[in-house]
């Protein structure tokens, strides 16, 4: 018990010592009246600016006048709503960082007025902001202020054509699909770069939910390719954000491209300069083959090919064709036929490009060696034909869209 009266009457005198102590310190009677209590208060009193009468002067305030956006305390706030200003003076550090410390990149603009982040903030993350600034006296002024970035509600998937570290050919087009309209198309192509090693990739829309990318030439062989995905700090739509942020590599190999002739009812192969050419047959007067450059987006050893899933009624219905390859989303192939001999001879099918090939399919077969030395990317052009030039948006058509349009 003596110990805990004791505990008291020290805190008693330690709290009586700090108001004496400050009273001393603010006093301005010379004379004092406590001893070293007196003594220090006379030395802080001597240190301190006078005026003429005697009395002490307030510090100065600097002229410059910091805003922060958003107000310290804000919740809720947009991923681009942050950016800080100074009137009447200079900025001269602003520095803002996420709840483990991690700061975030920006600059000061040239006028030294102003400071934006270099890419939109996090989701659901705490900040803090300190900034500084000077005015033309020198003087500093400060702030401190803290806010939180919204949690979405909406989101957005994203999803594209790509598989991580896969190999595919020169005509490959990155097709990215979302499954809600995007409306701040430029922020989304913001939010996705693709590194080539200096070859200029761009974005091109087809609609509101699918953007393709590709180069303005057919890539070159051998090129390391890396998607950069940085869209869930991205409102890609009203309130709706994106949901991936990652990196996805893949590789263009050797170059292949094809062309098939209506004409000549021949398919030359050019790979890596070494030129073959194999008999072919394709789409029939009635039923003519899509015109123009189109890629591999498929491979099937074997599938089945119905007519009413094209819009040709009952005309057809093999349950098993052979070594299929598809070049448009309406339906094109190239692929093994097993049922008829028309290759080199005359255009028989109903759009496709076929070579001979057995029933089982053959790795043996023209349609069978064609089919094994293809991948996913390679490119497939369709000359002298009866039909228009195939859209850009049916499969992967984008390179019949010039650059200057892309």
């Amino acid at each position: 018990m003596r110990t805990s009266r004791f505990g008291r009457r020290g805190a008693a005198a330690l709290v009586m010592g700090g108001v004496l102590l400050l009273t001393a310190a603010c006093n301005d009677d010379k004379g004092g009246s406590g001893g070293g209590s007196g003594g220090s208060g006379g030395d802080n009193a001597a240190s301190a600016p006078a005026d003429a009468g005697g009395a002490s002067a307030a510090p100065k305030t600097s002229a410059a006048v910091l805003n922060v956006e958003p107000k310290d305390g804000a919740q809720d706030v947009a991923p681009t709503g942050l950016q800080v200003s100074v009137s009447n003076g200079k900025l001269t550090t602003v520095e803002v960082t996420d709840k483990d410390g991690k700061p975030v990149e920006g600059a000061i603009t040239p006028d030294g007025t102003g400071w934006k982040p270099a890419a939109g903030l996090a989701v659901g993350t705490a900040y803090k902001v300190n900034a500084q600034a000077k005015d033309a006296d020198g003087l500093v002024a400060a702030s401190t202020t803290s806010f939180t970035t919204l949690t979405p509600e909406k989101k957005v998937s994203t999803n594209d054509n790509i598989s991580d570290g896969a190999t595919y050919g020169v005509g490959m087009i990155v097709s990215v699909n979302f499954t809600k309209d995007v409306k701040n198309k430029d922020a989304v192509l913001k939010g996705i770069t693709i590194d080539a090693g200096g070859t200029e990739v761009k974005g091109h829309w087809f609609g509101d939910r699918r953007v393709d990318f590709r180069p303005a030439d057919y890539w070159k062989p051998n090129t390391k390719v890396v998607i950069k995905y940085r869209l869930k700090n991205v409102e890609v739509s009203p309130g709706v954000y994106g949901d991936v942020d990652k990196d996805e590599p893949f590789t263009i190999g050797r170059s292949r491209i094809a062309t098939a002739d209506a004409k000549s009812h021949q398919m030359t192969v050019d790979q890596g300069g070494k030129v073959t050419t194999v008999p072919v047959t394709l789409g029939a007067d009635a039923t003519p083959s899509w015109g123009g450059t189109m890629v591999i987006m498929s491979k099937e050893k074997v599938t089945r090919m119905n007519s009413q899933t094209v819009g040709l009624g009952g005309e057809y219905d093999i349950q098993d064709v052979p070594h299929a390859m598809r070049l448009t989303t309406s339906g094109t192939f190239v692929h093994g036929n097993y049922w008829s001999s028309p290759f080199g001879k005359t255009n028989a099918s109903h759009g496709c490009v076929s070579m001979a090939d057995e029933k089982g399919g053959s790795d043996s077969s023209v349609a069978g060696k064609f089919f094994n030395d293809s991948i996913v990317g390679d490119v497939v052009k369709i000359v002298n034909t009866k039909e228009k030039t195939v859209a850009p948006s049916n499969g992967l058509g984008g390179w019949n869209v010039a650059w200057a349009n892309w």
